[in-house]
Parts: C-alpha cells; sequence; structure tokens
C-alpha cells in the first residue's frame, strides 16, 4: 500500500476499525482513539499523539483475522505499518510505532510490576513476540533514539482498553495528523 495523503489511512480506521482490538473489551478504532486522547491530556507533541494513534495500523493492514496471537501467530504489527506511514511521517512518529513492541518487553525487564500489570491478551502476545529482554537487550533498547517516546507510547497502550469510554472523535486528530505529517509526497 503506497500512500500520499493521509485520508487512506483515516479511511482504514472507519472501514475496519470496528474489528476487535485483539482480545481486548474494544475494538481498533476505540483503542487507538484511547491512547492518542491519554497523549493529548499529557500535553505531549503531534508527533507522539500522533504515535499513539496510528500504533497498531499494522492490525488493519494485515490479512491475518482478527486476533492472530489466540493461533500462535505474531502479526508483526509494529513492522507492517512502517512503510504505509514513512512517506508522511518523520522518524518521531515512526520509530515509537516500531519499537513499541520492544518497549513491553523492555518494561518487563525493568519493572517488577509491569508483567502482572497486562491483560491476558498482552501477555500471550509478548510471548509470541520474544518474551521479556535481557539486562543487556534493555539497555541497547531503552539507548535507542525515541525509545523514551515508545516507553510512553507503550504505557498509554496498555491503559487504553475500557469499554466505551468517551474520547474524542477521529476528526478531532486530523489537524494532530497533519501538523506531524511531512505533507502529501508528490
Amino acid at each position: 500500500m503506497h500512500i500520499t495523503t493521509l485520508d487512506p489511512i483515516l479511511d482504514l480506521y472507519r472501514q475496519r476499525g470496528q474489528a476487535q482490538y485483539g482480545g481486548e473489551a474494544v475494538s481498533q478504532l476505540e483503542h487507538a482513539l484511547q491512547c492518542a486522547t491519554l497523549a493529548e491530556e499529557n500535553g505531549e507533541s503531534p508527533e507522539l499523539i500522533t504515535a499513539c494513534l496510528l500504533h497498531d495500523l499494522g492490525h488493519l493492514v494485515h490479512h491475518l483475522g482478527d486476533n492472530p496471537a489466540v493461533r500462535g501467530v505474531d502479526d508483526c504489527h509494529e513492522s507492517r505499518a512502517i512503510p504505509v506511514l514513512e512517506p508522511l511521517f518523520p522518524e518521531t512518529v515512526t520509530t515509537p510505532i516500531r519499537l513499541h513492541v520492544a518497549a513491553k518487553r523492555y518494561l518487563c525487564a525493568i519493572d517488577e510490576n509491569y508483567w502482572a500489570s497486562l491483560s491476558p491478551a498482552s501477555k500471550l502476545s509478548l510471548e509470541l513476540q520474544g518474551g521479556i529482554f535481557s539486562q543487556s537487550m534493555a539497555q541497547a533498547f531503552i539507548d535507542q533514539p525515541n525509545a523514551e517516546s515508545a516507553v510512553k507510547l507503550r504505557r498509554w497502550d496498555d491503559l487504553a482498553k475500557i469499554k466505551n469510554l468517551k474520547t474524542p472523535d477521529l476528526d478531532h486528530f486530523q489537524p494532530i495528523l497533519t501538523t506531524a505529517s511531512r505533507g502529501p509526497v508528490v
């Protein structure tokens, strides 16, 4: 999928966003909106708010079904979104998205309470995604550019699973995405 404007991305959320978000009690769109709202409420940059909104776009561009993890399949969603997003967004958007799964592995390694806070679906996907980082892997992760932003995204990702939570709609975030984007590719 080669895109040159934000419209196809927003259309994906409008068309496929009602799919269940893995084994959670929210849809893909509800999860995205909750995550972006948390970033916005915390005064984050347009780039990080955008990363929070689009971090699971990879779930919408694959055709592996709604919950491949229950079949033992890692959908690699964190990397599937990057080719779609790179033409439109800088690394301050794409890198936290690419690293948000690794951020979960990192948080499990550095925070002894983090694993227990994960939902059952998130624990299942963690095992498929490589499990908890060793201390040396955790250090290598956090030393990367934009890793701290990925950790923030991850923490909001974990919180963005509340059934029927009121959030701004997708249209509310369009100007933020526009600000964070590189503009149309010609």
